[in-house]
Order: structure tokens, then C-alpha cells, then sequence
């Protein structure tokens, strides 16, 4: 069977100002790690059978008919400090594919080779990263929140050197566009405004065709962010590396390096080796998105024919992501604790229930799992001091008396909010670790485990166990 990829590459058909045509570089021995299957056929894309031509496909060794292989630009603040330029140093993008409900998604190879944007970089990824970002980029989708998504990953037969030699591997990230806000930057600080029209038009066209404008596409960007955040926050996501060139457009999450999901609550927490401030952590994901976002709004400005308007009409529209992002996290709260009516009060309840986890080290994935159990009380298991937890049980009862949903609806409800598995650290490090010795039953363990997390399934209770003392994670890394 030949591969087919319904391509229409229309960011190659952009000005050559915004990417370099490049086709991947080809690798030495390219092996099948994983295949998505599901979402192949979710993109229209057919495969062959043969698990040596997939990998010869995903590889970069051949090129599908109608791929448009480039490197896109852009620029960023990194940790607040700006760089003028980045790009994909070690993607290709081969193009975009229409899939039978007409939606567009870019397909991009991580670890593809050099490009005239790796600076110092070889191009390449190691296998790690690559089974780090499969893992967690999927489990985000089972999770029901915005993602790029994988669809497949290969080893390359090759080494790379990072602080050791480790096996060299290319991942297969599909998107709903590579967009960032370091894309807009990129042109705006050239005060290319030609450039900066033509983006700007162009996302509006993919991605919010009712938008009017540049106010219209930073409204829509802001919203989207808001409601991503608050679901990131609801899961005890870290990002890890909130910089400009890693906020999409779109409003989904992208790039996976140093991201973490929490096993005990805290709200400073920072897995991030590269954060040596804290200035991504846990809480401060909220302030940060603000603070791209104002980033954007400054590359949008010279669109305005009226600057002083302008700068009005953007700071209000940056100033109404607290309230947008407020209501969002509300609502994350409330389903999370079985709440389908509002009532003056939530949000202090929830509040409070998260400053008793934090007291008490609490674990924040099963605890609010517990409380969707049959026996909530079981929830003061995860405390260090159970009796903490009994006057706010109390408070929480007393508010879900005044719901109108029974019993039994409400602990599904409560199910579907709160998974019973999420990608825990050191479950994606073991899985890392066999890999890296050429062991994949791990990795295709923790997969099967994370694709139902909402499920309770005891077969699977391993995957719902924080981390003993010796195999807790305190520090990920960025996958470059």
C-alpha cells in the first residue's frame, strides 16, 4: 500500500520571507517505535502495512507525494529575554493536510537535521525527548485538553551527543498550526507591516475566520489562552517554558521539554531544570500568559492605523484576560468538585480545599479523585493531618445539599473532571529509561494505561501511585 497525505501546503505559499525550504535530513537505519493509528485515519492520511516503510516515512528518508518540506521563522522572549530571531532548529514542517472534515493540521518532524535557524544545535533529538513529548502529548488529548498531538515516532540507527551518547530518534508532531506568538514578533521587530498583513490575515483565516482585525485575532488568542490555562491548571500541569515562541495561536499546548504534572500540590512548584527562578512555575502560569499576550498585542500595534487607539483598545483587551482566565478557572473548580449550579461562596470553598492540600502535601491528582469516589472522606488519605480536611467536608457537603443533581450523576460528573492516571513523572522516566536500552514495553504499558485516564480501572492502580521517596522526580529538562 502507497502512503497518502492529503497536502494543501498553504503557509508555503506564503512569502519566502517566513520559512526556508528544506527537506529533512535523511538518517542512518530509521526503526518503528509508534504509530497513531487512530489519528492517521482522524487526518485522512493512509499508511502502508509495512512497519520498515513507515518508518522510512516518519524518518525523513522518503518524502510522501505533496509534501512542501520548510523551516518556519520566528523570534521570542526566552525567560523574558528577547531573541530577534529562532525558528525551527530542528523541524521540518512538510505540510498541511485536509482532513475529511475539512479541518487543517501541519505535519512537522522533530530531530530532522540542521536548518539555517539551529544556531549552535546539531538538528537533531535524542530519543528521550521524543518519547517524553509522545507520552504527554497524548495523555493531554485523552485528557480533553487542546494539544498537538503525535503521530508517530522512529528511531534513527544514529547517536547523538548531549551530556552523553544517547540513541537519536524523529517525532512526527501534528498541529493546528505552528503559529506562535514569536512568529508575529519575528516580523514586527523587522517592521516588516507588509509581513506582519499577511500573517495576520492568514491566522485569521485558519484559525478565527469571524475575527475583525488585529483586535479581533488578539481577542480570540486571548480567550483561547484563558480557557487552556485554566485546564492546565485543573490537571497540576507545569508547562515548564512558557516563552512567546511556545504559545500558539491556536490555543493549544506545544512543546513538551521540561513540563511536569504534579504528584504533591504546591503552588510554587518548578519541575524545571532551566527555571532557575521560578518564573514558570505552577501558579504563575496565569501572569505569564498575560505577559505573552501583551507581547503579541505590541506586534499587532503597527497594524492600527491609529496608534493611540490602538494601544487602548489592546491594553483593555489584555487587561480582560483576568476575568476571562477568573471565569474559566471557576468553572474548572466547580466541575472538580461536582458543582453544576454557581453560588456565592465556590470559590472560596475551592480555594480553601486547595491551601489545606497544600498544608498538607497532598497528593493533587488523587485527592480529587477520591472526592469523586463513593467515599469522599477517603480523600484525608492523601493528607499529612487527615482531621484538616473534616471541617471543609463538612462545608462541601453542606453546599452539594443545595444541588439539584443527584448523588450517583454527580460522582460521574466528578469523574469526568478528575482523572484517575495522568502521565506521573516518574512513570514517564522509567518508561524513558528502558527505551533508551531498547526496551519499549514501558513506554507501550504507560500508553495504554493514559489513553482512558478518566476510567477507573484497577488493573491499572500502579499508574495511579505517586512516586515512592526513591523514585521521586524533582528536575525535568528541555528536550534541545
Amino acid at each position: 500500500m502507497t502512503a497518502q497525505f492529503p497536502f494543501d501546503c498553504s503557509y508555503a505559499r506564503l512569502p519566502e520571507r517566513f520559512f526556508t525550504r528544506q527537506a529533512p535530513a535523511t538518517v542512518a537505519a530509521p526503526r518503528l517505535i509508534a504509530v497513531n493509528h487512530a489519528l492517521a485515519a482522524r487526518l485522512g492520511i493512509t499508511l502502508p502495512d509495512d512497519a520498515a516503510e513507515i518508518a522510512q516515512i516518519f524518518s525523513g528518508n522518503a518524502l510522501p507525494h505533496g509534501a512542501d518540506p520548510l523551516a518556519q521563522v520566528y523570534a521570542g522572549h526566552q525567560f523574558g529575554g528577547w531573541s530577534p530571531q529562532l525558528g525551527d532548529g530542528r523541524a521540518i514542517l512538510l505540510g498541511e493536510v485536509l482532513a475529511p472534515d475539512g479541518a487543517r493540521f501541519d505535519i512537522q518532524l522533530k530531530g530532522s537535521g540542521r536548518t539555517p535557524y539551529s544556531r549552535m544545535g546539531d538538528g537533531r533529538a535524542a530519543l528521550g525527548p521524543v518519547l517524553r513529548e509522545y507520552i504527554i502529548s497524548e495523555a493531554m488529548a485523552a485528557l480533553g485538553v487542546p494539544t498537538t498531538r503525535a503521530l508517530a515516532a522512529v528511531t534513527t540507527g544514529e547517536i547523538v551527543l548531549r551530556e552523553r551518547a544517547l540513541p537519536g530518534a524523529v517525532f512526527t508532531r501534528v498541529a493546528a498550526s505552528h503559529i506562535r506568538i514569536g512568529t508575529f514578533q519575528y516580523f514586527a521587530a523587522r517592521r516588516d507591516t507588509e509581513a506582519l498583513a499577511a500573517l495576520c490575515d492568514y491566522t485569521i483565516a485558519r484559525h478565527y475566520p469571524a475575527a475583525d482585525g488585529p483586535l479581533g485575532l488578539l481577542d480570540a488568542v486571548i480567550a483561547a489562552q484563558a480557557r487552556l490555562i485554566a485546564q492546565w491548571m485543573g490537571l497540576g500541569f507545569i508547562h515548564g517554558v512558557m516563552n512567546t515562541d511556545n504559545m500558539t495561536l491556536s490555543g493549544e499546548t506545544i512543546d513538551y521539554g521540561p513540563c511536569a504534572f504534579m504528584d504533591e500540590y504546591h503552588p510554587d512548584t518548578v519541575f524545571s531544570s532551566i527555571d532557575q527562578f521560578g518564573r514558570y512555575a505552577y501558579a504563575n502560569q496565569p501572569q505569564i500568559a498575560v505577559w505573552n499576550l501583551a507581547q503579541l498585542a505590541t506586534a499587532l500595534l503597527p497594524l492600527i492605523p491609529d496608534r493611540e487607539a490602538g494601544i487602548d483598545s489592546f491594553t483593555a483587551a489584555i487587561n480582560g484576560f483576568s476575568d476571562r482566565f477568573d471565569a474559566a478557572w471557576d468553572g474548572v473548580l466547580r466541575a472538580k468538585l461536582g458543582l453544576a449550579t454557581q453560588a456565592e461562596g465556590d470559590g472560596v470553598l475551592a480555594r480553601d480545599l486547595l491551601a489545606i492540600m497544600a498544608a498538607n502535601s497532598a497528593d493533587f491528582t488523587n485527592t480529587f479523585r477520591a472526592l469523586s469516589g463513593p467515599d469522599p472522606r477517603s480523600a484525608r488519605d492523601q493528607l499529612i493531618d487527615p482531621t484538616a480536611l473534616d471541617p471543609w467536608l463538612a462545608r462541601w457537603h453542606e453546599r452539594l445539599a443545595t444541588e439539584p443533581r443527584a448523588a450517583v450523576d454527580r460522582i460521574a460528573a466528578m469523574q469526568g473532571a478528575n482523572p484517575a492516571r495522568i502521565p506521573r513523572n516518574h512513570r514517564v522516566e522509567e518508561a524513558i529509561a528502558a527505551a533508551i536500552s531498547d526496551d519499549f514495553a514501558a513506554f507501550e504499558r504507560l500508553m495504554a494505561a493514559l489513553a482512558m485516564p478518566y476510567d477507573e480501572d484497577p488493573a491499572l492502580a500502579a499508574y495511579a501511585q505517586p512516586p515512592s521517596e526513591g523514585e521521586r522526580v524533582t528536575a525535568t529538562f528541555c528536550g534541545t
